[in-house]
């Protein structure tokens, strides 16, 4: 195993020029006046040169054969695939009359109130009107769903043809991981493993690893990944499996025979499954050895003493493990480069949790291999689709989508989760109909995991964008005005085909406007230095890593000197690097919320740019999720308490960006995601209302008229009818949708509320709240045991005290109606229909908080304790063993009997 290098933090000298670094004879005014010179090139150029080449077409002869595939090079390398008129048309007919009929509902609701019971009506009231804008919120930005469709064939005839060198543009692929013993190292490996396995040229592929809790265990297990997957890539190389996780791929319950064609293929696959059985073992006991800390802490292998020993006062750590100059697989062939990084951590200073790791790692992969694009992953999620990266590449190299896409988003797909997905774990709803809505208007969020990213982006560039692009939106048009087409009054005209370059950001980011004066005036040393210090101010103090954002197409200089590239990229992940810069403010991973993620993505399509979803028919990759209540309910409360801190911020949607290039329904998406924990307040007390209504005897809702009822029943015709017509267009089936409604009301009631009171006291008081990784264990006691384990949290509280109240209502609302005669059933229906909705969506919290039961099912649990509840009462009250006389002397017994 090589030694770990842990090079000390040094200042670096802003006089010095970039030939101190190790960059040749490359100068700052040649780099600046360069990536000028490219702009200028990218922005004439369109279409890529098979669109403007008819000559070579010309010159390929009378061969059919090669016309065609040239023919087919100068195709698009995707395309919107827009879903039938006939499912759309009918569900954007029913959107419109259920608005119609939400109108006249709240108008009847708000104009009959019921007097004997005003504060119940009055809280009802309030209730449905806030539901009614959050579905408003939650519906509209749905209004043009869209799929999309890739070629593969047509994006290798473009960039990577055989026999040829690969143009496919370089990728950066970043797996974040912290604590070993909630994310374990066997899950960490499989996820390095298939990334390095990737069907993609071996020297366009860098994958970096970052360690933010600096465990030796990590770094052990790595080393020991690099060693095993000399032999797993070429396994999967030669026998093109899928997936290329290999603990995934030998747990499959398929005909792995199918399409192998190779008689060699059984015996080396045995051979591989035994290699791999070894591998786990040497994990193992890596982590049987971490359970226990020394008291004088780690050692390596040569005898030094672990530097990261202390996981909040460390010097910053970086190793490379495989790279394009070593590390040959068994058969002689070069691997993808594998980094370790682990930043610097010093006690006084904010890391900014994974925010703060993301950025690290951007400008140590900008500095060792500088790949065009980016692609972050989770340390559970691996790569289920080895052409994944092609299928990013077939939106970010394409001439007409590249240019102003910030990320290709993909969606998550889980392993491990039970049959019924009790606790809607997947997601689908939101992955399969909330972002393929968002995909035809802006694009999808940023989701925090499986995404590609333009590196340009990240750096707070505008996109470059169309003159059709520019036009601007009519409702912040004539609401706002026009925007201002200059950066204050100095500025009176800009060049027309700059501003098609480069649109105006919502805060002014680094622009080659910026540098203008001090580019055109070179002859003059203080301009140059005034430029400088301005890209300093913005990116920090390394020259290296400046030089590097001026590579749009990635790659860095071959007179490099990689001892020296090094030590600067260890100088980048100091801890007081960003201070005084725009990192985590405009650059990089954005800095103000657990969840980076939305935060991030807000601030790139506030600028201008658009992301793009794509969802091959394999997916492209697969992960794990907490299977256990406990654990899926403080997953949800980290990310309600991210949108309540983004919410209470400046970079709130609901007052931010309006002079940038944000659509109107992208806005109402991102408002959608900051503003539901919200919903929590007016969810626990429309779940309660039943119960008081059962308790008291009273109701939310006046007797109704036939033409008053006829609002009821179509505004609950209309909620069914959008549903279903959501599932026809969106392939959804009926029961993911269901559970995504009952956890909707599971969350409300707990999590979602704890992080409204949670945020408003991390805001408002500077009460910090921990951040919590969701364990990624395996489940190692058989099939989901996890998911009836019980672990107290506070977060069961509010739900189970809505579940018991309305139990206790129901009781209570059944002994009235037996002891008052028939005439009082008719109104206790309504109630107890009410009622019985609340627990119909709390049934798998319940089914959560029993536990297993020795095969009894929970509703029969549930039931039995109902019934049991209403037969004594009816008991009571035909008292069978007393007779009528005995009856009609007690009945006039009075008080002194």
């Amino acid at each position: 195993m090589s030694s770990l290098i842990a090079v000390p933090v040094r200042i670096v000298d802003p006089s010095k020029d970039l030939n101190s670094y190790g960059l040749g004879n490359v100068d700052w005014k040649e780099r600046v006046e360069g990536w000028k010179l490219k702009q200028e090139k990218n922005m004439m150029q369109v279409t890529s040169r098979y669109t403007e080449g008819k000559g070579d077409i010309e010159g390929t002869g009378s061969n059919g054969e090669e016309l065609q595939m040239a023919d087919d090079a100068r195709q698009p390398l995707s395309r919107v695939v827009p879903i039938p008129s006939s499912h759309l048309t009918p569900y954007r007919v029913v959107i419109i009359l259920r608005l119609i009929i939400l109108g006249f509902f709240l108008q009847y609701r708000t104009t009959h109130p019921v007097k004997d019971a005003y504060p119940l009506w009055l809280t009802s009231v309030i209730c449905e009107i806030w539901f009614a804008l959050s579905w408003l919120l939650d519906q509209f930005p749905k209004w043009y769903p869209i799929n999309r469709e890739t070629f593969l064939e047509r994006l290798a005839l473009r960039y990577d043809r055989e026999g040829e060198p690969s143009q496919l543009a370089p990728i950066d692929v970043f797996v974040s991981t912290v604590d070993p013993l909630k994310e374990p190292p066997l899950v960490t490996a499989n996820t390095v493993l298939s990334i390095l396995a990737v069907d993609y040229p071996v020297d366009k592929v860098s994958c970096y690893v970052s360690d933010d809790g600096s465990a030796m265990l990590t770094f052990e297990a790595l080393s020991e990944t690099s060693e095993f997957a000399r032999k797993w890539v070429p396994f999967c190389k030669k026998h093109n499996i899928e997936p290329r996780a290999p603990e995934f791929y030998f747990a499959q319950k398929i005909d792995y025979l199918k399409d192998k064609i190779q008689p060699s293929f059984v015996k080396e696959r045995r051979a591989m499954k035994r290699e791999y059985e070894e591998f786990k073992i040497r994990i193992n006991a890596l982590v049987a050895k971490a359970q226990k800390t020394p008291e004088e802490g780690w050692t390596m292998q040569d005898g030094t003493p672990w530097p990261g020993n202390n996981p909040r006062d460390h010097p910053g750590m970086i190793q490379v493990f495989l790279g394009h100059s070593g590390g040959l697989d068994t058969d002689g062939n070069e691997l993808p480069r594998l980094v370790y990084v682990s930043r610097e951590k010093r006690p006084g200073f904010q890391h900014h949790k994974k925010a703060g790791a993301m950025n690290a790692l951007i400008r140590v992969s900008a500095v060792l291999t500088n790949g065009a694009y980016l692609l972050n992953v989770d340390c559970d999620h691996y790569f289920n689709n080895s052409k994944a990266l092609k299928e990013a590449m077939c939106f970010m190299m394409d001439p007409a989508l590249g240019k102003k896409t910030c990320y290709v988003q993909f969606p998550q797909r889980f392993d491990g989760i039970d049959l019924h997905d009790r606790y809607a774990n997947r997601n689908i709803v939101f992955f399969d109909i909330n972002l393929k809505g968002l995909d035809g208007v802006q694009g999808p969020v940023y989701v925090g995991t499986g995404c590609c990213f333009n590196r340009q982006a990240l750096y707070g560039y505008d996109p470059v964008l169309t003159e059709a692009d520019l036009e601007p939106n009519i409702i912040v048009k004539s609401c706002c005005g026009s925007r201002k087409k200059g950066r204050g009054g100095n500025k009176k005209y800009i060049d027309k085909k700059r501003q098609v370059k480069r649109t105006e950001s919502t805060i002014p980011i680094f622009n080659m406007e910026d540098i203008e004066e001090g580019v055109e005036g070179y002859d003059d040393e203080k301009s140059l230095l005034m430029s400088q210090k301005s890209l300093e101010k913005r990116f920090g103090q390394s020259p290296v890593f400046i030089a590097a954002t001026f590579m749009e197409q990635g790659g860095i200089p071959p007179s490099t000197n990689p001892a020296t590239l090094l030590k600067e990229a260890i100088h980048v992940i100091s801890c007081g690097y960003e201070d005084k810069t725009d990192w985590g403010k405009e650059i990089g991973w954005i800095y103000g919320s657990v969840t980076e993620d939305i935060l991030t993505g807000f601030k790139m399509h506030a600028r201008g740019w658009i992301s793009i979803y794509c969802m091959p028919p394999r997916p492209a990759f697969k992960g794990s999720a907490p299977i256990n209540l406990s654990d899926r309910l403080n997953q949800v409360l980290r990310w309600a308490l991210g949108s309540i801190e983004i919410l209470l911020s400046r970079h709130c949607p609901i007052w931010y960006g309006y002079n940038g290039r944000l659509k109107l329904l992208e806005r109402l998406a991102y408002i959608n995601t900051i503003v539901y924990p919200l919903t929590s307040i007016p969810l626990i007390a429309y779940c309660v209302l039943p119960a008081i209504c059962l308790l008291t005897g009273k109701f939310i809702i006046p007797e109704i008229s036939n033409f008053a009822s006829m609002w009821f029943i179509l505004l609950f015709v209309s909620i069914f009818a959008t549903g279903i017509l959501e599932l026809r267009w969106s392939g959804v089936s009926i029961e993911d949708w269901w559970r995504n409604e009952q956890f909707w009301v599971i969350g409300g009631t707990s999590a979602h509320l704890f992080a409204v009171f949670q945020g408003l006291l991390k805001v408002l008081a500077g009460i910090d709240t921990n951040f919590t990784v969701t364990s990624k264990a395996s489940d190692d006691d058989g099939d989901f045991a996890e998911l009836y384990v019980f672990k107290w949290t506070s977060l069961l509280i509010p739900p189970t005290t809505v579940l018991v109240v309305n139990l206790v209502g129901i009781v209570a609302g059944v002994s009235y109606a037996i002891n008052s005669g028939y005439q009082s059933w008719g109104p206790l229906f309504g109630k107890l229909f009410f009622a019985i909705w609340v627990i119909v969506h709390l049934y798998p919290f319940l089914k959560g908080l029993l536990g297993r039961q020795n095969r009894t099912p929970t509703i029969v649990i549930v039931w039995s304790i109902l019934l049991a509840s209403i037969f004594s009462l009816l008991w009571v009250r035909i008292d069978p063993f007393t007779s009528s006389t005995t009856k009609a002397t007690s009945g006039q017994c009075g008080i002194n009997c």
